[in-house]
């Protein structure tokens, strides 16, 4: 081999060899540079991590705009939020917010005034809405609860204060959105487990709901007829039957059977002479003063202003009286005009059958929008009507109240006494039950039956039905009518149904229904229809 070809073999060796060096350095190189690379990286995305908005322990991806961004809650936290905005919504629905700051509940008044009469309840923690401040500032005029009403600013949180206290009483409430709502026991409809009422805009705290029903605190009504959410509690009216126990203020009920009498002094030793009213079964009045001697109360009921027997076993006084008028009192509409038509059915279009006295009271067998059906007699339930929107009626819880009475004296003259005779004779029985188709005065007895009894006893013959007693005897007009004689009254198609007994002095004795008994009303409670004299 030559020298040159031997040198050319040399260089080339020592080229692949400087190639191969290179290579190495190159590959080192970038290995190097691929792990700076990486850790570089690596240190961003950390950095990057670590500057990020976290929610529950993530982070979220990039966002252009934080205020979109989704967060994940956790159901307890979820629960939370949803409270906490239920809570601002509930006190943002005030707009000048009070809450009642006592232990227990605190009145609410129709007047701005300490004996102004009660009218609801505000309990403890409860919201309502502050409607005007009197200017002594004594007194904030309110609505809560779906009415309005008076009470004390001392006991009423305002401001901040208030929407402090409201933050920890909004809890999940059921509203009553109808009239009445029956309170069961157990979550079904069956008459056995009603065991009490909730009215319109009162409001309980939810138990639990399931299947058509709402556990409250005191018990179950239908999901049907609430609004569930969270809110604040408010007021509530007085029980109406309360309201009717309240309007006393000492209130006594009469005891007996039948009736007490009313005297315009302390002293039976009058005998008759001075009684001037009649204070019915379960009758309620104020007493005014007590005798010196403990044995009388002076007393006002209704209209009269007399004594009555402070005898225990005749009169209840003090939560005596209290439990007994809350068990007696019922719904009534008090007649307030004299003449107020009663028609067949709930409608000005409707015909006028008959028409009632100012004062008298009847048991209301329905209430309607602007009307209401009332009780007039036993056998007129289902077509007497009145209407309730010109404030010719009031529509309340009431109890029975003492009557104007005055008995009959014996006559000299024969018929007279004997007229007389018959009337006391009739009012023996006031008190005792009215049957229908009875004939018997102590036991029971209808209308009819009453009347046909009693004459009876003095030798007159009647027959037992009112449309056949009407044809008996003559017809009188009421200027000419006496003690003794029968009025007769019809229904809405104009046939009698009802006879009574006139008494003397505007006041007839009758065998009414089953709720009253026979009783004492004014002769033209409603219109009568005829009037016979059937004892001369």
């Amino acid at each position: 081999m030559s020298e040159t070809n031997h040198q050319n073999d040399y260089k080339a060796a020592l080229n692949r060899a400087r190639r191969k060096r290179n290579k190495g350095k190159y590959e080192r190189y970038l290995l190097i540079g691929g792990g700076i690379l990486v850790v570089v990286l690596v240190v961003i995305a950390v950095v990057l991590a670590a500057t990020r908005p976290v929610s529950n322990g993530r982070a979220g991806g990039p966002s252009e705009d934080p205020g979109t961004e989704e967060t994940a809650l956790s159901p307890e936290e979820q629960e939370a939020a949803e409270l906490e905005q239920a809570v601002e919504e509930a006190i943002s629905a005030y707009s000048n917010l009070g809450i009642a700051q006592v232990s227990g509940y605190l009145n609410i008044r129709e007047t701005p005034a300490s004996d102004g009469t009660i009218i609801g309840k505000l309990m403890g923690g409860s919201g309502c809405e502050i409607l005007d401040t009197t200017e002594d500032g004594g007194w904030h005029h309110i609505s809560s609860g779906g009415f309005e009403g008076y009470v004390s600013s001392q006991y009423i949180l305002t401001g901040e204060e208030a929407k402090a206290a409201a933050r920890e009483n909004v809890k999940k409430r059921a509203i009553i959105t109808a009239d009445k709502l029956n309170i069961r026991t157990e979550p079904v409809i069956d008459p056995a487990n009603v065991k009490g009422a909730a009215l319109q805009n009162e409001r309980y705290e939810v138990i639990s709901e399931a299947d058509g029903w709402v556990q409250i605190t005191e018990g179950y009504v239908s999901a049907d007829y609430v609004e569930v959410k969270y809110c604040l509690n408010e007021a509530r009216k007085m029980d109406l039957r309360a309201m009717a126990v309240n309007q006393y203020d000492n209130i006594l009920v009469s005891k007996v059977d039948s009736y007490l009498n009313v005297r315009s002094s302390p002293t039976q030793s009058e005998g008759m002479a001075n009684v001037i009213g009649k204070l019915p079964s379960r009758a309620a009045g104020d007493i005014i003063e007590t005798s010196e001697d403990g044995q009388w109360y002076k007393i006002k009921s209704g209209n009269i202003v007399g004594y009555v027997s402070a005898d225990p076993k005749y009169i209840a006084t003090g939560q005596e009286a209290k439990d007994l008028a809350m068990k007696e009192a019922s719904l009534m509409a008090v007649v307030k005009v004299d003449g107020l038509r009663v028609r067949t059915e709930p409608s000005t279009e409707s015909k006028i059958w008959t028409q009632l006295s100012m004062e008298e009271k009847y048991p209301v067998l329905q209430q309607m929008d602007g009307w209401v059906q009332i009780e007039l007699d036993a056998e007129d339930t289902s077509d007497a009507y009145i209407s309730t929107r010109d404030n010719n009626v009031e529509v309340r819880y009431a109890l029975p109240e003492a009557i104007k009475f005055s008995p009959l004296e014996e006559k000299a003259n024969k018929e007279l006494s004997r007229r007389t005779q018959i009337v006391n004779y009739a009012l023996q029985f006031v008190g005792n039950p009215y049957v229908w188709g009875g004939t018997s005065l102590t036991n029971g007895v209808d209308c009819s039956g009453f009347t046909m009894k009693v004459l009876q006893n003095f030798g007159i013959s009647l027959p037992h039905y009112s449309g056949s007693q009407a044809k008996m005897g003559r017809a009188v007009s009421s200027s000419e009518m006496r003690p003794g004689d029968l009025i007769f009254y019809a229904n809405s198609g104009g046939t009698i149904n009802h006879v009574a007994m006139y008494i003397g002095n505007g006041q007839i004795v009758h065998a009414a229904s089953k709720r009253s008994g026979i009783k004492i009303s004014t002769w033209n409670y409603r219109q009568p229809k005829a009037i016979r004299n059937v004892i001369d």
